[in-house]
Formats: C-alpha cells, sequence, structure tokens
C-alpha cells in the first residue's frame, strides 16, 4: 500500500495536526457519539423535531446536534452528525428506527439478490448542507471530521436487515456466495469514496472509517472483507483529496489491527477500549498516530477510576501522535459532570 504523506501546515487545528502525524500535549480530544443522546441539549430538539432520521436530514438541525457538544466541553472534532446507514438508505434500502430498538434496514438482502441497489446521490444532499454548515460555524482551531461506515459493517447491516451480535448470517453468505458477497462489497465501496469525497468538499478536514463489527471475523476473511475494501476507499481518497487524513476504526480487530495498519493505507488508526496501548505503542507503525481508547464504562464510573485511566493512555501514548477519545461511543448514561471531568483531566499536562 502506498504511504500517505501528509504535511502539517501552521494554520492546521490541533487535531488536524496530530492526525498528520504531529505529537501535542496536551493531546487533541473528540469523543464518538459525542452529539447525542447523553446530553439534554440533544434530548430537547429531538423531542421538538421526531424521529433520529428526521434529524439527520435537517441539516439545521444536524448542525446544531453536531455543534452542541462544543459549546459545551470545547472539543478538538466536530463529528458530523449522522448515521452509517444512511449509505444503504442511499442505495435503496428502507431504513427506520423504531423507539428502543436498533436501526432496520429493508428488504434484508439475505438470498444475495443486490440487483435492485440503485445508488442515488442526491440523496446525500442534506448530509453535505450539515457539513457545510457546521465548519462555517465553528472556530477554525476545530477540526471537521466527517465520517462512513467502513463496507463489511455496513453489509451485515444489509444482509440481516438489522445489527445482529455475531453477524453469522452475513458470515455464512460470504463463504457460500463469496462473489456475490464480493459484489455488493464494491458497490459499497464506490458509493462510500463519492459518499466521503462529497463530505470533504463540503467542508470536513478529516475522515473516519466505521468498521463497528470487524471483530467477528477469521483472519482470512478480516484480509478480505475488512482490509482490502478499506484500501480500496484510502487510496481512491488518497487520489482525489490528498491532504485529507483518513482515520481507520476496526472495533474488535486486536492482534489483526498490526495487519489493517499497515496494508490499509489510513493515516491513523482508533484503538477500541480492549486493545493495551502499551501493545499499540509498540506494535503499530513507527509514527503513525493512534486514536482513543478510554473505556466508555470508566466514563460512566468517574472519579479516581476515570483520572487513572486517562493517566495510563496519555503516558503509553506520549511518544507517538495522539488523539484521546474513547474506545467506542459515549453511552447515553454518561453523566455531564463526569465528562467534565475528563476535559479538566485532559487539558493539564502529564
Amino acid at each position: 500500500m502506498a504511504t500517505h504523506h501528509l504535511t502539517v501546515s501552521a494554520s492546521d487545528p490541533p487535531l488536524l495536526a496530530v492526525l498528520k502525524g504531529e505529537r501535542r500535549d496536551p493531546p487533541p480530544v473528540w469523543l464518538m457519539r459525542q452529539a447525542g443522546r447523553y446530553l439534554p441539549e440533544y434530548r430537547a430538539l429531538r423531542a421538538e423535531k421526531g424521529g433520529f432520521l428526521e434529524l439527520v436530514y435537517d441539516s439545521d438541525a444536524a448542525a446544531e446536534i453536531t455543534i452542541q457538544p462544543l459549546r459545551r466541553f470545547g472539543m478538538d472534532g466536530a463529528i458530523l452528525f449522522s448515521d452509517i446507514l444512511i449509505v444503504p438508505h442511499a442505495m435503496g434500502l428502507g431504513l427506520t428506527f423504531g423507539p428502543g430498538e436498533g436501526p432496520q434496514l429493508s428488504p434484508a438482502l439475505h438470498d444475495a439478490d443486490f440487483s435492485g441497489l440503485t445508488p442515488n446521490p442526491a440523496h446525500f444532499a442534506k448530509i453535505y448542507e450539515t457539513v457545510a454548515k457546521v465548519r462555517a460555524a465553528i472556530d477554525p482551531k476545530v477540526t471537521m471530521l466527517g465520517f462512513a461506515g467502513s463496507p463489511w459493517t455496513i453489509a451485515t447491516y444489509m444482509v440481516a436487515g438489522h445489527g445482529s451480535k455475531d453477524q453469522a448470517e452475513t458470515r455464512r453468505l460470504a463463504y457460500r456466495d463469496p462473489g456475490a458477497f464480493q459484489a455488493l462489497i464494491d458497490r459499497i465501496v464506490d458509493v462510500t469514496v463519492d459518499y466521503l469525497s462529497g463530505q470533504i468538499e463540503a467542508g470536513a478536514q478529516a475522515i473516519q472509517l466505521f468498521d463497528s463489527w470487524a471483530g467477528t471475523l477469521s483472519p482470512a476473511q478480516f484480509e478480505r472483507w475488512v482490509i482490502a475494501p478499506n484500501a480500496a476507499i484510502t487510496g481512491k481518497l488518497m487520489v482525489r483529496h490528498p491532504d485529507v487524513p483518513v482515520i481507520g476504526f476496526p472495533k474488535g480487530a486486536g492482534a489483526k489491527l498490526a495487519a489493517y495498519a499497515r496494508e490499509t493505507g489510513v493515516d491513523a488508526v482508533g484503538l477500541d477500549e480492549t486493545i493495551d496501548p502499551a501493545w499499540a505503542a509498540a506494535t503499530l507503525p513507527e509514527g503513525m498516530p493512534v486514536q482513543g481508547n478510554l473505556d466508555p464504562l470508566v466514563l460512566i464510573a468517574g472519579g479516581d477510576a476515570l483520572a487513572d485511566a486517562v493517566r495510563r493512555i496519555r503516558i503509553t501514548l506520549a511518544d507517538r501522535p495522539h488523539v484521546f477519545n474513547l474506545g467506542h461511543g459515549i453511552q447515553q448514561d454518561t453523566p455531564i459532570a463526569h465528562v467534565e471531568q475528563l476535559f479538566d483531566l485532559l487539558r493539564q499536562p502529564l
């Protein structure tokens, strides 16, 4: 995989500089799912506007939600308020978010008939509007982050019609008919590249690829369905937008993260909470920025447990470009006071 050489500019905000390979202390910080249900101001807006998807496709509301945590905590990154399943929605599948249940896609593609998938690029227009509105509104010291789901994770929802613990249905299909499954993955890659490119053109300064269900695959399947498609996306984005860093986050990858970091061409990798930062510091390519990896549950605990965990992560990753983040998304029952404690801790030198 070609190495992506990114140059830090004096005008780059701190988070962007670190994603391009510069070390900063204290480290810049943003939190996965920082815009959302743990914030009373989010819950108030959702109650006023209706359902989750209505918020995502209302660019004024989505921009407001993206900015809410910045006002409260002063993050270094603004992550687009949206959802990874906007891509299959744009490919013609029905998408619903029922009360108290996860997202549902219909029809589920159990039978490997992907002929009805017809991407509609116009579907993304409201998302691009959100990116542009946020970028125009935020302080230039804050980095605007766009994102998409990685093809394997998107495919698991498309095949099963919903999330699952072990992705068995999709894994069976990938073994039974790898040619058909490859065709689906390739189609997701093409739509995702265009979607991320549109986000960048609208103002996103860095991109994150979320592979939330990467953890259930065998090494050979991980190579084919996680590493290869993410490498394809990264390579195509690098040609179109050579100055925009890509963060890869294959949750649950474990030791396979080393191959992912070497082979996908991503500029930075996210560490989930199960990865030992000392292992990452010793094993990942030299100088590669890492992001993470505070356990979202220790943020809920707060107090000394939180202080100890933050310090341990910062010390262990002190010799590497490091973006402080959670190991996965912030939980909706996280106390606001503990997020405030986290930011107080992070603003102190080690």
